[in-house]
């Protein structure tokens, strides 16, 4: 097995965030007081609320979630010690999990691609813009076709082929390339199946991207069966990816009308186009912390 990388460097983040805005969010099981108690933390220590949106999965027994966004000056160099005073304080009397963090930094990411371009070009075209809170890290490909592409953005492309019989060497690559490098991995049309070992190895979530009409059309020709069968709706789901093939907790779906006046070519252009939304928001929503993974679904504030 090869393994071409080419280097090129990174283009500098943006951010449109000012310095001084975190973020909180909060699970724990539900009960009284839980909100009156994370905000009279953020008062003891000089924060003010800007947005705060909550959620709870039943009256009784439920889980609470909540995410919350504050000003407070300098919270970049004041976040290892906020850290520290919200374990104290606060999670341990509610046995919470919880991340708080400053909303100027982006999120490193690693993009997995095939040959299809449209969601990798959409995303890194994005991230360059500042639409998107993100730092991409590296493109890794198991085709080298879109090398060019990725190089004139400034960001690394990594191909690493993978047959059966190299798999799992090739899996073991990709882990080293992206090891302690990024904090989400996007598949963007990345025409391979995830083992559950790198999964769990990337210890990172993993988002997916996918037309709508699995399991119905699942394999090759999708929208040509599609047309076929007179489907009058098509879209497409991102999701976050498991060792349950396409069954992961979904983040965003989205769908749009066809008739039988559409052609397979207009199909599949109107399929990408959904595709790209769909994956972006998903991304985005992830990146600002607006998804709470509870089970086998999701919470998107």
């Amino acid at each position: 097995m090869s393994i071409t990388v080419s280097e090129q460097p990174l283009a500098p983040a943006r951010s449109a965030v000012a310095d001084d805005i975190g973020r909180l969010v909060v699970s724990c099981q539900d009960g009284p007081g839980i909100v009156a108690l994370i905000s009279a933390f953020l008062y003891r220590h000089g924060a003010n609320i800007l947005q705060s949106d909550q959620f709870s999965t039943g009256s009784r027994g439920g889980r609470f979630m909540l995410r919350t966004e504050f000003h407070l000056e300098r919270v970049s160099e004041r976040l290892p010690l906020l850290e520290r005073q919200f374990e104290f304080e606060v999670a341990r009397r509610l046995r919470a999990r919880f991340r708080v963090r400053s909303a100027a930094t982006p999120t490193r990411v690693a993009i997995f691609v095939s040959r299809h371009d449209h969601c990798l070009l959409d995303l890194l075209w994005r991230a360059r813009r500042g639409e998107l809170p993100i730092e991409v890290v590296t493109v890794v490909s198991n085709h080298p076709d879109l090398a060019r592409d990725v190089a004139g953005f400034g960001t690394p492309f990594t191909h690493i082929p993978v047959t059966p019989r190299t798999k799992p060497e090739a899996e073991q690559a990709q882990l080293d390339a992206i090891a302690g490098k990024v904090d989400l991995v996007v598949l963007a049309r990345y025409m391979q199946i995830l083992s559950a070992d790198f999964l769990d190895e990337a210890g990172v979530p993993v988002i997916n991207i996918h037309h709508s009409f699995l399991p119905a059309f699942a394999g090759a020709s999708p929208y040509e069966r599609a047309k076929e069968r007179g489907v009058k709706l098509i879209g497409a789901t991102a999701h976050y990816a498991t060792e349950d093939l396409d069954e992961g907790p979904i983040i965003e779906q989205d769908v749009v009308r066809v008739s039988h006046r559409t052609g397979v070519g207009d199909l599949v252009r109107r399929g990408a186009d959904i595709e790209r939304a769909v994956l972006a928001r998903a991304v985005d929503w992830h990146c600002a912390d607006r998804v709470f993974v509870d089970g086998s679904t999701t919470i998107v504030f």
